[in-house]
């Protein structure tokens, strides 16, 4: 099972636009995904589902993270790396085994020039760390709000190339 994380738990962002946006891309290709924003984290999480602890509205988190197989990480910049609150979701998930030898492909995106490079490789080293395994294809889209119509479409020719390839590659991955 695939699971798309859009990477924010701010409502309404161009992350779970493009996280939208991916899932699509993927249904298009008969293939069915989970799309979990972190918008829907417990809000009580640092208190309730930290080392070992586990609440009932985490579990259904826990629950999803364990029968995936591949994610898909779309992560905005959040000053110049990836937003903290990914960093609670992996650590209240179980570990090892939450991601241990799974695959994930991971994109980053922001209103800046750079697409979050920096952040997507900050994730990486924790995404080594934790033995899941990388997609080398990892897409950054800078100036993202130039890139979105007001459907939450990509609408850049180059940015459908890359995303489309990543698509695939991350199929067969």
């Amino acid at each position: 099972m695939i699971t798309i994380i859009a990477a924010t738990n701010r409502p309404n962002s161009n992350t779970l636009k493009v996280a939208k946006y991916y899932q699509h891309e993927l249904k298009s290709r008969g293939i069915e995904s989970n799309l979990f924003s972190l918008e829907h984290l417990p809000i009580d999480v640092l208190n309730t589902d930290m080392f070992g602890k586990r609440s009932v509205a985490f579990q259904k988190i826990q629950d999803l993270i364990s029968t995936t197989d591949k994610f898909l990480f779309v992560m905005p910049e959040y000053n110049g790396s990836y937003p903290g609150v990914l960093k609670v979701l992996i650590d209240a998930c179980n570990f090892p085994d939450s991601f241990y030898d799974k695959k994930a492909a991971l994109v980053g995106l922001s209103s800046g020039k750079y697409g979050n490079i920096r952040g997507v490789d900050h994730f990486t080293g924790v995404c080594h760390y934790i033995h899941l395994n990388i997609l080398p294809l990892r897409i950054h889209i800078p100036n993202i709000k130039t890139e979105l119509d007001a459907d939450g479409n990509l609408i850049k020719e180059d940015t459908i190339k890359f995303t489309n390839e990543q698509i695939e590659k991350f199929i067969n991955f």
